[in-house]
Order: structure tokens, then sequence, then C-alpha cells
């Protein structure tokens, strides 16, 4: 393998893992990013790294969840209604997906990658102070009743057909396992095989440092085109241009636009993620990350306080913040866990990249073989990160990823 200039454009945690691993290869690595290290979707997450993950969103019977949603004071869904007209076709196509075929094959190529997202975070971040951050206390998703617990049929279902270890607890188990939770839980799926990044921001801007030390190059450059010559490729601003062999696209949300400049188009869409920090002090109270599956949002103890994740709202990638929904649901978590300090620390919102059909786009663009593409986790980015850089970065070396990328090709649709 002959080493090659390469630049990745966009350091979340899928670019700056891939620039990682190409450096790894010995290729020179430029990154760039219009804003810096982890500015989008990665800062705001959960940081839960579940292994072996299997269920895509759409699932069959959706359409009548969704409609159960809508209008609900604390739905966990909002479609805008200004942005419904440009949604709908990425709709149609969801709902297409839910069926029961086609969840199937979904499922069955989400686990061939989430298989082996945490041995990605391990063959990363091994001999390096990154593994500092990691932790592994399991994922631990709770019922508030038994008809609740028996919606989730359909994804236990997957999850036994594909060989995913989870216990199911009882109210006794629940207590045993997060004494602080109020006793209002009738069952629980607990997950040991998980991992925990406890500060995602300072998780990817230690990875860009790490990078930038082992002599990569990391720039600020907001990409406004994409150039293709017989020698290469090329990204250009408004004043200046990067030169490459190849580029890898890994912008989340914002990758459609570049790639229709190669020519590309992709059914991507933003699903709008919102989190609100409480007080580190509440940390003490869960020893790991908790899903309400009644409510839809996730509890996570980090460095900076306890993440209240919540909210799918689609109104595309320029609609101003609505931070309202997920204010309401802190009473919720109150009752979830008594005692809990609530004063708000901070709000955020950022854009996950979702296609249709749960699995994220890796691979060559079929129109160019100079680039590359890396996007559309969805909720599993931080799961998913560095394995699609190794990916990535065997598909460069000419190496056999050992998986079959053909259901990840952007033009699948």
């Amino acid at each position: 393998m002959s080493a090659e200039s390469i630049v990745v454009v966009g350091a979340g945690v899928v670019g700056a893992s891939a620039a990682l691993a190409l450096q790894q290869d010995g290729h020179q690595v430029t990154l760039v990013d219009r804003e810096g290290p982890c500015a989008g979707a990665s800062f705001g997450n959960a940081g839960v790294v579940v292994n072996a993950s299997c269920a895509p969103t759409a699932m069959p019977g959706i359409v009548f969840d969704v409609l159960r949603m809508i209008g609900r004071p604390l739905s966990p869904l909002t479609i805008r209604l200004s942005y419904l007209p440009r949604v709908l076709p990425w709709m149609a196509r969801f709902v297409n997906e839910s069926r029961v075929t086609r969840v199937h094959a979904n499922a069955i190529n989400l686990h061939a990658l989430t298989q082996g997202a945490g041995q990605g975070w391990r063959t990363l971040t091994e001999n390096t102070g990154l593994n500092t951050l990691l932790r592994q206390d399991g994922w631990l998703k709770v019922y508030e009743s038994d008809h609740s617990f028996a919606r989730s049929a359909r994804a236990r279902s997957l999850m036994d057909e594909l060989s995913v270890p989870y216990e199911i607890l009882n109210p006794a188990d629940i207590q045993a396992l997060e004494p602080h939770l109020a006793p209002i839980f009738a069952r629980a799926i607990y997950q040991q095989d998980t991992l925990q990044i406890s500060n995602p921001g300072q998780m990817i801007s230690a990875m860009v440092e790490l990078f930038a030390n082992r002599g990569g190059r990391f720039r600020k450059f907001d990409v406004q085109r994409i150039e293709i010559g017989d020698g290469g490729v090329a990204i250009r601003n408004q004043s200046e241009s990067i030169a490459a062999d190849k580029i890898v696209i890994a912008t989340g949300a914002w990758s459609g636009v570049l790639a229709t400049q190669i020519g590309d188009r992709v059914m991507l869409d933003t699903e709008r993620g919102y989190h609100l920090m409480l007080p580190a002090d509440n940390n003490a109270m869960l020893g790991r990350p908790v899903m309400s599956a009644d409510h839809s949002f996730v509890l996570s103890p980090m460095e900076t306080g306890l993440r209240l994740t919540s909210q799918v709202e689609f109104a595309g990638l320029d609609a101003a913040p609505d931070y309202r929904r997920v204010r309401r649901l802190v009473p919720i978590v109150a009752r979830m866990l008594p005692g809990l300090d609530t004063e708000e620390q901070s709000v955020w919102m950022g854009c996950r990249p979702s296609l249709p059909d749960s699995l994220p786009v890796l691979g060559f663009s079929p129109r160019c073989n100079k680039v590359l593409y890396a996007f559309g986790h969805q909720h599993l980015g931080m799961t998913l990160g560095p394995l699609s850089a190794l990916i990535i970065a065997d598909l460069v070396a000419g190496r056999d990823p050992g998986i079959d990328m053909h259901p990840y090709r952007i033009d699948r649709f």
C-alpha cells in the first residue's frame, strides 16, 4: 500500500476517528471542519456505545406509533408544519422500511456493524490516554408497565435472533442495580456489554489533539466546493483550496450537500436532538445511562453533569431550536429520581444525520474513486465512529474490511 494525501472533511466522532485510522496506515492526512472539533451532533449525545445494537428505527407498526406521538404535549417526536413538505419523501421511504422483510434485512445489516463497535473503540484508543474516558457500566432501559414492556417484543425478537446478549429485570432487580430510581418500573432490559464515554466533547477534542501530535494537520475550513481533477481532488472555500489524492466526507447531516456536488444523491435528513444538563451532584444517583422507554429520553451521568437527551425533531438544518419540549421532561425525570437537583445548567440542540433504513453511508462514491463517504449514523454516531473509520482505512488500503459493504452504499435507494 502506498501512502496518499487524504483530506477528511468533518471533525465529529466519525471524521476524527477516520483521521486517526488513516494516519495509522501511514497516510498524510488533513482534517478540516468549518467550526472546530466536535462542534456538531457528536458533542451532545448520551455517550453510549451500544454493542450489537440491531433494532432499526423503522419497525412494523411505526406509522401508528407516529400518529400516537404527534400532538402529545410530551411527545418525543415533532415535525414542524413548515418542514412537512420537505420531509415527506423521506417519511414515505421510512414507512416502506418498516415492512417486515425490510426490518429483518436492516437489523442484520445494522448488527453486522455494531457487533464490532466496542472493539473498534478499543482498537483506535489502544496505547493512548483516550481509553481513560471509556467506562463499561452497562445500559439500562426501563418500562413503567407490563404494557409498555410488551411493545418491545419485536425488538427483543430481533435481539434473540441475532444472539444479542441482554437480561430482563424485574422491579427488585432494577432497585438492586439502580437503588436511587423510584420504585415505579415494572420491567427493564439490561445490556452489560456496552461502553460509555464520560465526556464526548473531551474525547473528540483529545482525538484531534492526538492526531495533531502525531503529525496530522487540522484546519478550520468551510468547504464550499469540491473539485475533481485527473490527478486528484481538492476542497475549496472562498479564498483557497486544499488538494489531495482522496477525500473522506464525514460531515454528518450536511454531507448530502457535498455528495450532490460529486453527482451522488442521498435520502438524508436530520433528526434534530436536544439535551439538557443538570448539576453534577446528581451523578451519584445513577451508575450508568438509563433510558425511559415510556418517554423516550436518556439520563446519562457524565463528568460535566447529568445529561438528559431526548427528542426527534424534523425541522431541517437551519430552523431555530425549540427547547420547550426537553424542559417539559424535567418533572418526569424528577419523578424517576426523587431528590434530584433540577436546576438547569445548559441546553443544546444538534442535527443527527439519518437515513430511512437506520444504516449509515460507508464507502467509495460510485461516481468517483477519489471520494469516500462516512456519514448517516443516526443515533449511533458514538457507537460506530471508530469502526466506520477502520472500514474507511481498509477500503483506502484495498483491504477486505470483513463485512459486505453493499448495504451501506450511497445509491442504495
